[in-house]
C-alpha cells in the first residue's frame, strides 16, 4: 500500500521532471529563434550585395554568368541552415528521450519491487501462478527493451541518411558552382 509520504514524492519528482523538460523545451525554442533570426540577418545583407552585383553588371554575357554565382552560396547556407535545425531538433529530442528513459527505468524498477512483493506474500500453493506471473513480466521487459534498441537503431539509420544526404546536396551544389565558373572561364 502506497503511503502518503510516497504518492507525494512521486508528485514531486514527476512536477520537477515536467518543469526540466519544459526548460529543455524552450531552449531548443531559443536556439531556433536565434538560428531563424541569424539566417534572415544573412539573407538580408546578402539580398543587398546580390542587388548591387546585379545593378552594376555591364555586359549581357556577364549577367548569364550571375544565376550560377549568386545561387551556389545560397544553396550551401540553406543546407547549412537545415543541418542546423536538425541538430538542435536532435539535441532536444535527445534530452527529451534520456528523461522518458529515465521515468521508464524507475517505473520498471517499482512494478518489479512490486511484484517481487506480492511474490514473497503469496498464499502458500501459488508458486506456479506466481513463477508464471515473474515469467510473463520478464517476457514483457525484454519486449519493451528489444523495441526501445530497435527504436534507437533506427533513429541512428535516419540520422545517418539525413547526413549522407545533405552531404550529397552539398557536392552537387559545388560542382554545379565549378561548373558555371568553368562555364564562365571559357
Amino acid at each position: 500500500m502506497l503511503t502518503a509520504e510516497q504518492v507525494l514524492a512521486t508528485n514531486k519528482a514527476n512536477i520537477e521532471s515536467l518543469f526540466g523538460l519544459t526548460s529543455k523545451a524552450f531552449e531548443g525554442i531559443e536556439k531556433l529563434v536565434e538560428l531563424h533570426l541569424a539566417a534572415s540577418k544573412a539573407l538580408l545583407a546578402d539580398t543587398a550585395s546580390q542587388t548591387q552585383t546585379v545593378l552594376s553588371v555591364k555586359d549581357p554575357q556577364e549577367l548569364m554568368t550571375l544565376p550560377s554565382s549568386l545561387l551556389q552560396p545560397l544553396g550551401e547556407k540553406a543546407a547549412s541552415y537545415g543541418r542546423e535545425v536538425y541538430e538542435i531538433s536532435t539535441a532536444t529530442s535527445a534530452e527529451f528521450t534520456k528523461a522518458f528513459e529515465a521515468q521508464f527505468a524507475e517505473v520498471q524498477r517499482k512494478f518489479q519491487d512490486l511484484v517481487d512483493s506480492t511474490a514473497q506474500n503469496a498464499p502458500a500453493g501459488s508458486e506456479t501462478a506466481v513463477a508464471l506471473f515473474k515469467s510473463a513480466v520478464a517476457a514483457a521487459n525484454n519486449v519493451l527493451e528489444t523495441a526501445q534498441k530497435s527504436a534507437k537503431q533506427a533513429a541512428a539509420l535516419a540520422e545517418s541518411n539525413i547526413k549522407a544526404a545533405t552531404t550529397s546536396a552539398m557536392d552537387a551544389a559545388t560542382g554545379a558552382a565549378e561548373t558555371g565558373k568553368a562555364k564562365k572561364r571559357a
